[in-house]
C-alpha cells in the first residue's frame, strides 16, 4: 500500500509568515516561530517514517526549492504549493500524489504542534477502512485530512479560514456518502493567545 504524507508550510521570511503573531512576537519572532514549528512537525514525521514505508513531501510557499533544502535538508521532496485558495492547494496536492501512484494520502500543516507520530499513524491506519479521515481542530477547521482518492467537492465552496470549514466538509462528505473517521480534537497555534499550546513543546521559548 503506497502511502504519501504531505506537509504544507511556508519559508520563514520575516513579515511574510505567521503574520497574526507579529503583534506579540515581532516579524522576526513570528518567522522564527514558523521555523521552529515546521522543524517540530518534521521531527514527528521522521519518527513516523521509521514505522511506515512513507513518501514524504513538503509543499511550500515563499522561498524556493534550494532555500527549503538548505533549511530542512535533502531528505524530503519539495514542491511549490499551487496557486489559489487553500482548497485548490489541497486538491492539487492530493491529485499529484494519486497520479504518482499513491493509494493513501494524508495532508497536514505545521500549525498544530500536538500532532505526533501516534496521531499520524492512526490516520493512515484509519484509511484502510474509511474514505476520509479528518483531524478535528478546536477552531472549527481541521488539522489533518486523509483520502484514498480525490473528491473535488470536498475542496470547493468552503469558507476557508472560518469556523465553518469542518462542518461544511462533513456535510459534503455525507452527501457523497463517504465513510468518515475523526481523529482527536487538537488546537492550532494561530494567534498570540494560542502560544501556551506551543510553549508546552519547548523549554526555552523566546530565548
Amino acid at each position: 500500500m503506497s502511502e504519501t504524507l504531505i506537509i504544507f508550510t511556508r519559508y520563514p521570511e520575516p513579515g511574510k509568515t505567521k503574520t497574526r503573531m507579529i503583534p506579540a512576537l515581532g516579524a522576526k519572532g513570528a518567522a522564527e516561530l514558523q521555523r521552529k514549528m515546521t522543524e517540530h512537525t518534521l521531527g514527528n514525521v521522521e519518527r513516523l517514517a521509521a514505522l511506515r514505508d512513507l513518501i514524504v513531501k513538503v509543499y511550500f510557499s515563499g522561498g524556493n526549492q534550494q532555500l527549503m533544502a538548505e533549511w530542512l535538508g535533502e531528505d524530503w521532496q519539495y514542491t511549490p504549493q499551487a496557486s489559489g485558495d487553500l482548497g485548490k492547494k489541497l486538491q492539487g496536492a492530493f491529485k499529484e500524489a494519486f497520479q504518482l501512484g499513491s493509494q493513501q494520502v494524508v495532508i497536514i500543516g505545521i500549525d498544530c504542534p500536538d500532532i505526533d507520530q501516534i496521531t499520524l499513524n492512526q490516520a493512515f491506519n484509519s484509511l484502510q477502512n474509511h474514505d476520509l479521515v479528518l483531524g478535528v481542530a478546536e477552531d472549527g477547521g481541521y488539522y489533518l485530512i486523509g483520502l484514498n482518492q480525490v473528491y473535488s467537492e470536498l475542496f470547493t465552496n468552503i469558507a476557508w479560514g472560518s469556523d465553518q470549514v469542518l462542518r461544511q466538509t462533513i456535510d459534503i462528505a455525507q452527501e457523497l456518502k463517504l465513510k468518515v473517521d475523526y481523529l482527536p480534537t487538537l488546537s492550532d497555534v494561530d494567534y498570540p493567545k494560542d502560544l501556551p499550546i506551543w510553549q508546552k513543546h519547548v523549554n526555552n521559548f523566546g530565548k
